[in-house]
């Protein structure tokens, strides 16, 4: 039984979301501020948080990104429909999704199983448990990174993302595949998603310019992980 920790000072927003939850076998836990949620996850540790932006104490922003440091495990953050620059400010600080008020709580149920179904999809990504390039070691067993030499931390969506583009070097992916391979299929995102995680995933491994691999933007499609020509390897005829 998957349990969601639904953080919104709101009461009614809770007992709906609590009910349709119940109702469909979650485990739930509630939370009324930001740093009830902190302390919750901590005590609880649910598989899932639904965390609302405008919340008291803490607000959802800044819960989201200390959960970040904290904790690796998924997010939707619950937004108001005109709050356009608070849901990609939620997205650049880790949420995996939002969610806009109001909503039909059997889409947020949907929503959520959707997110929790990952793991298992990315258990059939590839059958290389360790991917190795020079300066880069991905293993894929520990869901662990070192790049040049020391351990990089990523959230597991990060990890995932950086190993499906590494396991087909040179192969471009659309906005939508990656959503479509790491999200699932039922993801009801957007592609703003993928741009905000390669951001992060480069900004963790600062790729240096003479880097023999990159992640490189497909201009108007997607990404790709290439391994670049070096200096001195031959040009093919």
């Amino acid at each position: 039984m998957s349990k969601i920790l639904i953080a919104d000072d709101e009461p009614q927003i809770r007992e709906i979301l609590r009910v349709y939850f119940k109702k469909d076998g979650f485990e739930v836990v509630e939370a009324e501020d930001g740093q009830q949620a902190l302390s919750m996850i901590e005590k609880e540790q649910p598989d899932l948080v639904l965390l609302d932006i405008m919340m008291p104490v803490l607000d959802g922003i800044k819960a989201c990104e200390e959960i970040r440091c904290r904790y690796d495990l998924p997010i939707i953050m619950l937004t108001a429909k005109d709050e356009d620059e608070d849901r990609i400010m939620g997205l650049e600080k880790g949420a995996d999704d939002y969610i806009t008020k109001p909503f039909n709580p059997r889409e947020v149920v949907a929503r959520v199983r959707a997110v929790l179904r990952r793991s298992g999809g990315f258990q059939k990504l590839s059958d290389k448990r360790k991917l190795e390039y020079e300066g880069l070691f991905i293993d894929r067993e520990r869901m662990q990174v070192t790049a040049w030499g020391k351990l990089v931390t990523f959230t597991t969506k990060e990890f995932e993302l950086l190993y499906f583009l590494a396991c087909s070097p040179g192969k471009v992916f659309s906005r939508n595949q990656l959503l479509e391979s790491i999200w699932g299929y039922t993801y009801f995102g957007d592609t703003r998603t993928v741009d905000t995680h390669i951001k992060r995933i480069r900004q963790k491994l600062s790729i240096p310019k003479d880097s023999p691999w990159d992640i490189e933007t497909v201009w108007g499609v997607g990404y790709k992980f290439e391994l670049k020509k070096k200096p001195d390897e031959p040009a093919k005829a």
